[in-house]
Parts: C-alpha cells; structure tokens; sequence
C-alpha cells in the first residue's frame, strides 16, 4: 500500500450540482476533496486543512471569486484553478494577474477537468523541486528559488506564482533565445500555446519588478518574432 498523502483538494462554487459533480469526478481520481459554497467558508478551509488545490467558482454572491482568490493568496501558496462561464480575456487575465494557476470555462467534461488538474498539480510539483539556492545575476539582482522572489538593489520583491514559473524558466535557459510557444507550453501549459498576448503581458509584469530601466532592458530581451532570451549571467554578457 502507498504511503503517499493523498492530494487534497477544496471545491468552491455556490451551486451544490456544480460541487457534487466536481467532488465525484475527483473522488473517483483518488484525491481527497473539501466543499465550501462562499468565499468566506473556503478561506477558513485553506487556514484549517491547507489543501494542495483550490477549484475556485468566480461568480458568487457576496465575496466572489476574485476577491477570494486576492484574500487566499494572503495565506497560501495553492495551486488554484478558477471555473467560470465567462470565457472573456479580461477576466482569465485578471485571474491569473491574482495568482491562479489555470482557468477553466463551464460547461466542462470529466475529462478536461481531470486533465487540467493533473497539469497544474504536475507544474507545481516541478517548482517544488527546484534548487534550493539564491541565483546571483549581478550586484543589482539576484533571485532566491527557494523563498521564490527577487532580490533587487538588496530590497526583496514578492513574485507571484506565474511570474516566479516564468522567470524560472528564463533563467533556466539564459542566454538562449526561448521561443514564445515553448515558454507559453512550460509556464502555463499546452492549451496556452497561442496566447502570445499573456506572455507579453507577464513579460512587462517581470521587467517593472527586475529592470532598471523598461526602454532599455538589463535582463530580458525580446527576440522579435522568435521569443525572449534572458542575459547570459555566467557569461557575463
């Protein structure tokens, strides 16, 4: 018998079909689940039972998701997927700006549902298991893996979690010219392969916390039409 705990996760949406058809589909994976119907119940279930994942309903009365979402970011570093039925840009932006892993858009099958929370689960366990190190790029900058934030001019600035993934995988590969689709594929998964619109929009959240001047930028360069390459450090570039 396995002696791994199992994943926890916490389902919110105020609609009780919506939860019992996500709990079962879950229940039938393997992972344990926790229910809240409002944003205020979930925040007390994050606090008391700190669950690996939130599925995370955006509309609901009262608080609703994305109010929750900015409160739960204050207390835990879960990975969060956000249901809607709205499928507008602005809103899966605003989601991921407050920290949500991934978006998905009722009405969605079983299959999408198990698929999408085993990438999630997969891209965080990969960011668990990076160095436990501080990646010194210059006398200006350096970036602790294992707090997951920057360093910059001996002040420390908090990454949220997309841009911790993306700088990630930057540095990973600096020096070389990392195509948009890879960093799309990497960063936010596969579904995300065309949406060069959210890599720029992250790209600029990244060079506001890291570069001394935006016109002119240090550390990430964009290779137009190719994709982005982060200063050669080792190198000295």
């Amino acid at each position: 018998m396995s002696t791994q705990p199992r994943i926890t996760i916490l389902v919110v949406d105020d609609e009780p079909r919506m939860v019992r058809f996500v709990k079962m589909n879950l229940d039938l994976e393997g992972y344990f689940t926790l229910e809240a119907n409002n944003g205020m119940v979930a925040l007390e279930k994050v606090r008391d039972y700190n669950p690996d994942m939130v599925l995370l309903d955006v509309e609901m009365p009262g608080m609703d998701g994305f109010e929750t979402l900015k409160r739960l970011r204050q207390i835990s570093d879960a990975s969060v997927i956000m249901l809607t039925v709205r499928s507008d840009e602005d809103d899966r932006i605003k989601g991921l700006d407050l920290g949500a892993d991934d978006y998905i858009t009722k009405p969605f099958s079983p299959r999408e549902l198990s698929s999408r929370v085993r990438a999630v689960l997969r891209r965080s366990e990969n960011s668990g298991r990076l160095e436990k190190q501080t990646v010194t790029i210059d006398d200006r900058l350096q970036v602790d893996l294992q707090r997951r934030d920057v360093i910059v001019d001996g002040e420390r600035i908090s990454l949220r979690p997309t841009e911790y993934r993306l700088l990630y995988q930057l540095i990973q590969n600096a020096g070389w010219v990392i195509p948009h689709e890879t960093l799309l594929t990497k960063v936010w998964g596969p579904e995300y392969l065309n949406d060069n619109h959210l890599l720029r929009l992250y790209i600029t959240y990244l060079r506001k916390k890291i570069e001394p001047d935006l016109e002119s930028p240090r550390y990430i360069f964009t290779e137009r039409g190719l994709g982005y390459r982060f200063v050669d450090y080792k190198r000295g570039e």
